[in-house]
């Protein structure tokens, strides 16, 4: 099955001096792939003639589509549609009928059309016009030597709604398109190193039209499995299929599909079993708390935390002992079990967790660099603590930690070694 491949160019010199976030083409790219259109290349240009000229001719070479924002405004800077007429060898005209769409968008907001306003009711002569139901500016359709080029506003409220309600359904018609369906099968506890062997086997044989794609995220693994074909409900039930294969031998590292995080699986364990958690924190500064909480229907389970960052709150609101402290330290594994134990026995909850340490970038002593940290845990029957040796980057050990800790609750949970 041939694939309808499409290149998305973003124009805007704001783009590349980074004064704002190209978030158009992630969006666009995401539709594309609803649509059966994968997305061959992403391309960020400035507003200059021979780049838009350059960009255009290098996309029809290996893309079916190409998909540009940006450009379109009324202003001398945007110049977009005149290079489109340069590039065809066509003249410009007044459309009437955006003319009219862009006087009765003004008339609608009771404000005054000018002559900049009208100027964008011009379009290059070969251009199909394609409607801007909430703008002014005019998205262009054309065609040549078999492929696509669209040209669309760069403001994401304009773009969204004349692509999803207007080109993308033209794509459609105009391409025989596949159907592209995702399955994310979601691993924690894991690295990709190792799990990639474990797996080797199963990978090797998936069948062709099954793509297989690693994508790490601070402790976790998700694997991404992707298949095209003609009959959506036969790609459903050869997804399937690989998933029966692969879980049993991934099964105790695997704690969710899809848009599931580890929290709803938490969570979901807690509600099962009917018991509840309470959690004391001090690297991670309150965001086990946060992420917990998120969730609708926390409160049936989550009993409360504690953000206990200096040490005077670890004893007075956790009860360390201030002896431990003195002799181990606030980043110990006696500390870690401690605040744990505590937590659970002041909020009468069934689990207590707990995080301590040297997140960066700076605090590091002899014995302790950057990057030592304790996660603890309690329940009625024991509690442990154990050491994390991470990074210098305090965004890494924080995120880090966050995924140890509940990895290690979910694994109490299922009761997995």
């Amino acid at each position: 099955m041939k694939h309808v491949l499409a290149e998305i160019i973003t124009i805007g010199d704001e783009i590349l001096y980074g004064q704002i976030t190209d978030t158009n083409s992630q969006w666009i790219s995401a539709e594309l792939d609803k649509a059966g259109i994968r997305t061959k290349r992403k391309v960020s240009i400035g507003d200059q003639k021979p780049e838009i000229l350059s960009a255009i001719e290098e996309a029809q070479t290996r893309a079916d589509i190409i998909l540009i924002t940006g450009g379109l405004g009324p202003t001398k800077d945007d110049i977009t549609k005149k290079t489109f007429a340069e590039y065809f060898g066509v003249e410009m005209y007044q459309d009437k009928s955006v003319l009219e769409n862009i006087e009765n968008l003004f008339k609608s907001r009771g404000r005054e059309l000018n002559e900049l306003n009208q100027q964008q009711a011009s379009v290059p002569k070969n251009a199909r016009v394609i409607m801007n139901l909430v703008g002014t500016a005019p998205g262009m359709w054309f065609e040549k030597k078999g492929k696509v080029l669209v040209s669309m506003p760069g403001v994401p409220s304009e773009m969204k709604k004349m692509m999803s309600e207007q080109i993308i359904p033209l794509l459609q018609e105009r391409f025989d398109t596949p159907f592209i369906l995702h399955k994310m099968i979601k691993t924690i506890g894991i690295g990709e190193s190792k799990l990639a062997p474990i797996i080797a086997d199963w990978e090797d044989n998936l069948p062709e039209h099954i793509k297989l794609a690693y994508l790490p995220r601070m402790g976790q693994v998700r694997l991404r499995l992707t298949a095209f074909g003609t009959n959506k409900e036969k790609l459903i039930l050869d997804i399937a299929k690989q998933i029966e294969k692969v879980f049993p031998i991934i099964d105790k590292y695997v704690y969710g599909f899809d848009n599931e995080e580890v929290e709803h699986t938490i969570g979901n364990l807690l509600l099962q079993k009917k018991q509840t958690l309470a959690t004391a924190e001090s690297c991670t500064g309150g965001l086990l708390a946060d992420k917990i909480t998120d969730i609708p229907g926390c409160s049936a389970y989550f009993k409360g935390g504690i953000v206990a960052y200096s040490n005077d709150i670890k004893v007075s609101q956790l009860g360390v002992s201030a002896a431990t402290l003195e002799v181990h330290g606030a980043v110990s594994e006696q500390t870690a079990m401690e605040m744990a134990e505590n937590v659970r026995k002041r909020y009468n909850a069934d689990y207590g967790i707990s995080t301590t340490g040297i997140a960066g970038p700076d605090g590091g002593v002899p014995g302790k660099p950057v990057g030592t940290i304790y996660i603890g845990y309690s329940d009625k029957n024991e509690t442990f603590a154990k050491l994390l040796q991470l990074t210098k980057d305090r965004h890494i050990n924080i995120n880090f930690t966050y995924n140890a800790i509940l990895n290690l609750l979910r694994k109490k949970l299922m009761e997995i070694e």
